[in-house]
């Protein structure tokens, strides 16, 4: 299943890190060589919530009989840990191994980006304020239209309208993100449109586009400065703009209202995250010290300890990047469109079990 592009690939797309520290940078344990690293054990000072980790665990149970049996000793001993202790040092005194991923700059430090559940607004038929449509997938197998060839009118008279929007760029956010809830004002209806497929055409940053034609600043772009920008164009630019990226995404609509991740497991904000199932295969337990933003985006200085778990993948999510799932609606979709800030994380499994040696890559274990 094909997640979503990400918002770090729709900005400029962001890889490793530099100095100095204004985005959460650490630097301070030293060179790793790998993505995974075996380490003894975790030294954090940091404030603790491990709030959200049972809940997650219990949609694993609920919805996946193979990953509970893999994964159940591993959460259970977790829990147990957070519970009588929560003391990142006093991991190996319940079996609990570590492996620390090495970061981007090799010095542990790890890209956190965010992506969310945006909720548009859609009517079921066109009319002259709602007249921009979302589709399901068409049947053209290798030779679909670009995005260009979509909005001159290629998939007209299919029957392929799922909804109407008042924005383009709404229309266009919903296909970064993969998926997202629609709000239907003509009757009320609230449902999840989940990703179907794409047109196969080659994804082109928006974000880097507009800093190439020096529309943007570098250091202000953002989601909200994409928007922003937009808000000041008529629609012939903003239609030029988005047809420079040709790749185009179709949807679903879904009878549950559950956010599912490519793991089919429903996903709780700031609870999961995507990554690359090349190291962290989806149901890892990953103990991280996430970044904290203020109001206007930035690093306020401060990370809390969490426990979190890989549910999901995407196509811009790999190795030393995770991309932190915001939840739904205007608020996450802000704060997950400022996130590309780092935070030192560590991957648990359980001595003894399936999960054991977690710095080895799961080809290495099977």
């Amino acid at each position: 299943m094909f997640r979503k592009v990400t918002i770090a690939m729709l900005i400029i797309g962001l890889a490793g890190c530099a100095k100095p520290t204004d985005r959460g940078q650490q630097y301070i344990d030293g060179n790793f060589d790998q993505v995974l690293n075996q380490v003894p054990t975790v030294e954090s000072d940091k404030p603790r919530d491990y709030s959200m980790f049972a809940e997650q665990v219990a949609q694993v149970i609920a919805r996946s009989s193979s990953m509970t049996s893999k994964y159940q000793t591993l959460y259970r001993q977790i829990d147990n840990w957070a519970e009588q202790s929560g003391d990142p040092s006093q991991l190996a005194n319940y079996g609990i191994q570590v492996a620390q991923m090495g970061g981007g700059d090799e010095n542990g430090n790890v890209l956190f980006t965010g992506y969310f559940s945006p909720v548009i607004e859609l009517r079921h038929q066109q009319d002259e304020v709602f007249r921009y449509p979302v589709y399901g997938m068409p049947k053209c197998e290798q030779s679909c239209p670009t995005r260009a060839e979509i909005y001159q009118g290629a998939l007209e008279g299919q029957g392929l309208e799922l909804g109407y929007s008042a924005s383009m760029l709404d229309v266009f956010m919903m296909e970064v993100q993969g998926s997202g809830f629609v709000h239907f004002d003509d009757n009320n209806e609230l449902q999840y449109f989940a990703y179907k497929g794409k047109n196969g055409h080659p994804y082109v940053s928006i974000g880097r586009i507009l800093i190439e034609r020096d529309a943007v600043p570098r250091e202000k772009m953002s989601l909200k400065a994409i928007e922003e920008w937009v808000s000041l164009q008529d629609e012939a630019t903003v239609r030029e703009l988005l047809e420079q990226n040709p790749s185009y995404v179709f949807f679903q609509p879904q009878e549950s209202l559950d956010v599912m991740g490519t793991a089919g497991i429903p996903l709780l904000a700031h609870a999961s995250v995507a990554a690359d199932r090349e190291y962290l295969p989806m149901g890892s337990v990953l103990l991280a010290e996430v970044p904290q933003l203020d109001s206007e985006g930035n690093w306020n200085g401060q990370h809390v300890l969490k426990l979190l778990m890989a549910l999901d993948t995407g196509g811009a999510v790999k190795k030393n990047h995770l991309d932190l799932y915001h939840g739904m609606g205007t608020q996450a979709g802000t704060d997950a469109g400022h996130y590309k800030h780092f935070g030192r994380v560590w991957k648990l499994g359980l001595q003894d079990s399936e999960t054991e040696a977690p710095w080895l890559s799961p080809a290495a274990t099977n």
